[in-house]
């Protein structure tokens, strides 16, 4: 393959401080002998992204965008295994499988993972919302191929995939549970299919009813429109819904795919003795609730946390997206160029009944 032609320039959405992002000129990312430079074609809008633009978490300037799919443009002389003009998935956090949190599985806390292994130019943060990113040698063991027949919108959900394919890992769950799943915004429809091909029943909840049609179709058993009746049938309380589906028993886990409190606390009520409830929306820093610790020390009411992925699960999630088998095509309700990134945040984080998936294009 004749090598592209690689400009000096690119266009890049450089976040300059809260709220505040702009359409810049920078340089190509220059890379070294065991670096790529990678062609971006699509980025996922991922939450914890919009949380340290929209509250400053970091200091800036810094290009964002970690769910990245794209083509590989220039091979340093040291990366063996890859080619000019493959098309890749992108891991921005690999660990480094050696410290005392890797021994334990911790992944995200190791200190290697903290490290942003991708960057568009600036303090790396991911850089998948410009034209060209470099991709350093501790995260090319995080990269994949993206098979002939799958687009590169599929390639960008694996990031979101891994995370929540982690957190189910973290639920300890037999064939027949029943679990809650509150949210189905993307990540929770996600947690609803992979769940359901588990053997799992799973409870949906949401505030959309068009979302917990689409729940249906992901694999839920029961749906539940929080704050709301579903159809021509009359409201009934998720207590008694959960009451009658577990038979008095409880449930047996809940995911909370929505940052609310309250939504915590009544699954914690709502748990059968020895049950979990797993949190993954709750990852803005400073909150705090109040929650009966006896329920967790008496009932053994296990409080459970998941952030973010590991990587040693990317062949097991590239198998579930690539044949479809989890249909991420289905969550992508729309995509914006790359000059529109800040409608696209815009939009992710106040999502309507018809937005799920929130994709920036960067190319075709």
């Amino acid at each position: 393959m004749a090598m592209p032609e690689i400009p000096k320039t690119m266009r890049a959405v450089v976040y300059r401080g809260p709220k505040d992002l702009r359409l810049e000129s920078l340089p190509v990312p220059r890379t070294g002998p065991g670096e790529l430079l990678v062609k971006v074609a699509a980025c996922g809008v991922c939450p914890t992204d919009i949380k340290k633009i929209h509250y400053g978490t970091v200091p800036p300037p810094r290009v964002f965008g970690h769910e990245t799919a794209g083509t590989i443009v220039r091979v340093g002389a040291r990366v063996k295994g890859w080619r000019v003009g493959d098309r890749v998935a992108l891991h921005h956090h690999v660990p480094c499988l050696k410290c005392h949190a890797c021994r334990h599985r911790a992944f995200a806390q190791c200190a290697q993972y903290k490290r942003t292994g991708i960057t568009a130019g600036f303090e790396p943060a991911g850089g998948g919302y410009a034209e060209y990113v470099r991709v350093m040698p501790f995260v090319l063991p995080g990269v994949v191929k993206i098979p002939a027949r799958n687009s590169f919108l599929e390639g960008a959900m694996l990031e979101p995939v891994n995370t929540v394919l982690k957190a189910v890992n973290r639920l300890s769950l037999l064939p027949g549970d029943n679990v809650l799943v509150a949210g189905q915004g993307p990540i929770g429809l996600m947690f609803t299919k992979l769940l359901a091909l588990r053997g799992v029943r799973v409870l949906a909840t949401d505030l959309f009813a068009s979302r917990l049609e689409l729940a249906r179709r992901f694999g839920a058993k029961i749906v539940h429109q929080a704050g709301g009746s579903m159809g021509e049938t009359a409201y009934e309380a998720l207590s008694d819904v959960v009451d009658r589906v577990t038979r008095g028993r409880g449930l047996d886990a809940a995911v909370i795919a929505v940052p609310s409190d309250d939504v915590v606390r009544e699954a914690q009520q709502l748990l059968r003795g020895g049950g979990q409830v797993l949190l993954f929306s709750h990852t803005r820093r400073g909150q705090q609730t109040a929650i009966d610790l006896a329920t967790v020390c008496v009932d053994e009411k296990d409080l459970v946390g998941s952030y973010s992925a590991d990587f040693l699960l990317q062949r097991e999630v590239a198998r579930l997206v690539f044949s479809r088998k989890l249909d991420v095509r289905r969550l992508i309700t729309h995509t914006f160029a790359l000059p529109q990134t800040a409608a696209a945040i815009a939009l992710a984080s106040r999502p309507t009944p018809e937005s799920l998936k929130i994709v920036v294009r960067a190319a075709d």
